[in-house]
């Protein structure tokens, strides 16, 4: 199962929405997805359509090992499309796993607990943070995917981000290597969005994704109909540009995961 954490510790950059709808353009891709909703605001779960009241065992479970992966899981509206709930539970897991051995291996080990077969990728959408549950994901994880907001404080953050992912794969999982940054949000009316592109392209070169996410209404309305917006409007900017996101995205992947 390819594994593939969608991390950035700035708020409000994409993260969840890019978990979303990458995941929902893979599995119509044909791909089995599972998407561990991995922040206790439960975002990806509600905008999946996965509301408070049909959440069981969730990733809290899944990390304390109340829970295996394949019972918490839920199948979503999407086809070949699974999810891990996230409950406000979670938010106390970084407290609680402080008295548990291998504290940072505990997703790590769930994940690999799975039937190998079950699905054919793993997206993990992390909370905006550096803190354990990121690390954990890091560690589970076999690929990064960064969203960059195409703002003024993109770069903001993101050297402390590569640090930890440095540190992580040094100390903890050598298998750890980044996929790509994905620029988000950028408005085309504005000259600091370009402006930006530009410098983070400059800095950070191929690791860039050439697919970029505009800004757009459909993307922020299709949460609150509890549905991604590739279903929710596929034709609108934001879908076309996640649909190319995944494209570019697979084409990425190594030559074995490619042909899963």
């Amino acid at each position: 199962m390819i594994r593939i954490a969608i991390a950035n510790q700035k708020g409000g950059v994409g993260k969840t929405t890019t978990a979303i709808n990458i995941g929902t353009a893979l599995a119509a891709s044909g791909w089995r997805v599972l998407l561990i909703d991995f922040d206790p605001q439960g975002n990806c779960s509600t905008g999946l359509g996965i509301y408070q009241n049909e959440r069981g065992a969730s990733s809290y479970e899944v990390l304390r090992g109340d829970s295996t992966l394949v019972d918490a899981a839920i199948a979503t509206k999407v086809p070949r499309l699974d999810l891990v709930p996230a409950t406000v539970d979670l938010s106390g897991a970084e407290i609680e796993l402080i008295d548990f051995e291998h504290r940072t291996h505990r997703l790590d080990a769930a994940i690999n607990a799975a039937p190998p077969a079950r699905w054919d990728v793993c997206i993990i959408d992390c909370p905006p943070s550096l803190g354990l549950l990121t690390i954990n994901a890091l560690v589970a994880a076999r690929l990064l995917l960064v969203p960059l907001q195409c703002e003024f404080f993109a770069l903001e953050g993101l050297s402390q981000l590569l640090q930890t992912f440095e540190r992580i794969r040094s100390r903890f999982n050598p298998g750890l290597s980044i996929l790509g940054v994905a620029l988000t949000m950028y408005d085309k009316r504005n000259r600091l969005s370009e402006q930006v592109a530009q410098d983070v392209r400059a800095c950070l070169g191929d690791v860039v994704f050439e697919t970029i996410i505009p800004r757009n209404v459909r993307l922020s309305e299709a949460p609150s109909h509890g549905l991604p917006a590739l279903i929710y409007d596929h034709r609108c900017s934001g879908s076309e540009a996640y649909i190319a996101l995944a494209r570019e995205l697979i084409g990425r992947l190594p030559a074995p995961a490619k042909a899963a």
